[in-house]
């Protein structure tokens, strides 16, 4: 049973959740808040696997919960601002899935679904531009030490980046879905990130691919 806590300073939409939620046999909230700081607390208490977090809420909002959330539980942003200053900052901030409220009931019940078992999830429409974005830019962050990985964390790495889910990585190295999951927990340790989201932004504005990620 995935355990959900939903953040959000409407009710009306909170209850719209929970409702969508209730129709899932592997889905049950175990906790509600109106804005970021009891969401905090309500993951500090309740350990829930995914946090469905708005981005504007009063005293905290949804970016700075997602960032002091890190380690506590898997945060999905479900919002109406779309806008690249909000996904850049949800991304960097942590969270490990961003979708628009336009999403559709099975989606967004899916979403909760890959985030729990530890992948991440962009909405379509987001994802487009920040590829198209990458295309543009040249990396604004240093090169991220390589060195301190294995061949097969780079190898992961790379994968990561173009979007595969951990099962994906398992398939494509031979290896068991848990070993995959466990090499992707490692590469973001040794190299400082929050989510395999923020991997992929990392290999994808630095360019990491298999040709670069392969041992000497």
């Amino acid at each position: 049973m995935i355990e959900v806590l939903i953040a959000d300073d409407h009710a009306a939409v909170r209850a719209g959740l929970v409702l969508i939620c209730a129709g899932a046999e592997d889905i049950t909230v175990v906790g509600e808040a109106a804005d970021g700081e009891a969401a905090v607390e309500a993951a500090t208490r309740l350990r829930p696997d995914v946090v469905v977090m708005d981005i504007r809420m009063p005293r905290v909002d949804g970016i700075e919960a997602t960032r002091r959330l890190a380690g506590i539980a898997d945060v999905l942003i479900l919002t109406t601002y779309g806008g690249d200053s909000h996904v850049f900052a949800a991304l960097s901030a942590g969270a490990a899935g961003f979708l628009l409220k336009d999403t559709d009931a099975p989606a967004l019940l899916e979403a909760i679904r890959v985030v729990a078992r530890g992948d991440g999830l962009i909405s379509p429409t987001v994802t487009r531009r920040l590829i198209a974005e990458f295309g543009r830019r040249r990396p604004e962050t240093p090169s991220p030490d390589l060195a301190l990985l294995t061949a097969r964390e780079r190898e992961v790495l790379a994968l990561v980046g173009r979007g595969l889910s951990n099962a994906e990585v398992a398939v494509r190295l031979d290896m068991a879905e848990a070993t995959a999951k466990t090499h992707v927990s490692r590469m973001l340790a040794k190299l400082g990130l929050r989510s395999r989201v923020q991997a992929a932004i990392m290999a994808r504005e630095h360019r990491i691919d298999l040709v670069h990620s392969a041992s000497p």
